[in-house]
């Protein structure tokens, strides 16, 4: 069967694809400003070489990896589309009429901000090409199976045993591949990596709450691209895909400021940045697989439960520098879940998205089988990447080593790791470093 090119679908994925990419340096602002002023280049160029590191691999090979013929459930064939390379009958995205390169193309701003947000577990203490080498190696080992076993006809997709033996795991646009994927890992890193010098006992403040409201603002503007451009048409999926990231990602703003205003007495700018990254997480893998009240009760949830979440890590005493457990891992599990009981195939009256093979959550008529069904492909997305980039980790401890020195810790990363300091400010004659 032939497919003609749809120019409106086309423009539309181009355009969500920019926005998806912009939420790489969005993260950068959001993780520069909640760091100290020490360390805010840094961590701004983890995610900068993010994009460099993991889009150049892409396209020789991790689309491959996650889109090509299926090799054990696991992996796609890595020399199917080597270097993009397609032949007329795979240039069209089938009914869709979106070019082939058009969707590698958005699918690698995935794969790229992905490895960006594993980086906010470990900020202020490893070594620069030690994250490099550990951005390459999981990319290929941990992402791309992972959005295979999802999207590219593997395991947890709708010809694989969970979907036989329950139903179909419903990931609209990434809780598991990108949410789950790298709260795991970034867990794993924290716990091999080790704490920061002064972790517990001297204060961390974010240096720049501004960079983080900045931040947290493009995220939530782009992220409209990573939802509604994962139904990759410009239609009533997308809009509504649209409409509950906007929604959830409010409640949850709310709910988390709440939640601070009922714990410690105020509701902080931090909070509320915060919260709207823990809606955005929950809303992910629901975006159009739930209707309006839907999208409510899991942004209300994602922003209690996160909120309550990240200080989880001074109780079990593993430094997650920026929450990336807290946010995106309970987040995304949050999202994941809780799509077995909200989930409808009322597309008539709501507008969702309905994958074949799925059923309804249990709020919606269904029983129990959804639930389960999102609960495992959840635990093993969390017990895959937890192992393998603690693999990883355990491998570039020993060939490279992770921390930089303690004195540079104390003096600060960014002139240990880039000869620059981020302020400068001019007192008569002499110029001194802001730290």
């Amino acid at each position: 069967m032939e497919f003609e090119l749809d120019s409106g679908n086309t423009a539309w994925m181009i355009t969500a694809a920019s926005l998806v990419l912009l939420m790489t340096p969005g993260l950068a602002f959001f993780y520069g400003g909640m760091v100290r002023g020490k360390s805010v280049l840094n961590m701004m160029m983890m995610s900068f070489s993010s994009i460099g590191v993991v889009g150049l691999l892409w396209v020789l090979f991790g689309y491959s990896l996650t889109f090509g013929t299926d090799i054990g459930g696991f992996i796609g064939n890595p020399v199917d589309y080597f270097g993009l390379a397609m032949t007329d009958a795979e240039s069209l995205m089938g009914a869709y009429g979106v070019p082939a390169t058009v969707a590698a193309g958005y699918q690698a701003t995935f794969a790229i901000i992905t490895v960006a947000l594993i980086s906010g577990a470990i900020a202020d203490r490893v070594k620069f090409g030690t994250w490099i080498a550990f951005a390459a190696l999981w990319v290929t080992l941990v992402y791309s199976p992972v959005a295979h076993m999802v999207w590219g006809g593997g395991l947890l997709g709708a010809d694989g045993p969970i979907a036989s033996a329950l139903s179909v795991p419903i990931d609209f646009a990434g809780g598991t591949v990108v949410h789950i994927n790298a709260g795991a890992a970034g867990l794993a890193l924290a716990l091999i990596i080790g704490k920061r010098k002064g972790f517990g006992t001297v204060a961390m403040r974010p240096h720049n709450l501004p960079f983080v409201m900045l931040g947290a603002a493009l995220l939530w503007f782009g992220w409209f691209g990573f939802n509604a451009g994962s139904e990759f048409a410009a239609d009533g999926t997308a809009g509504r895909a649209w409409l509950n990231t906007l929604v959830a990602t409010g409640v949850a703003m709310l709910a988390w400021m709440a939640t601070e205003k009922l714990r410690d007495g105020a509701p902080t700018t931090l909070g509320a940045a915060s919260g709207v990254v823990a809606g955005l997480v929950a809303i992910t893998p629901a975006a159009a697989a739930v209707d309006t009240y839907g999208s409510i009760a899991i942004g209300l949830v994602a922003g209690v439960l996160c909120a309550l979440a990240v200080g989880l890590k001074y109780k079990f005493g593993y430094d997650d520098s920026l929450d990336v457990v807290g946010v995106h891992l309970v987040g995304g599990l949050v999202g994941t879940v809780l799509i077995g009981l909200f989930a409808t195939d009322n597309a008539e009256q709501f507008g969702v998205w309905y994958p074949e093979g799925a059923l309804n959550g249990l709020f919606y008529g269904g029983d129990v089988t959804q639930l389960l069904t999102q609960i495992v492909a959840a635990l093993i997305a969390v017990v895959f990447s937890f192992v393998v980039t603690a693999i990883i980790a355990y491998a570039l401890k020993a060939v490279m080593g992770w921390r930089i020195s303690e004195e540079a810790e104390v003096s600060g990363i960014d002139l240990a790791a880039h000869d620059e300091t981020a302020y400068e400010v001019a007192t008569g004659s002499t110029i001194t470093e802001v730290r």
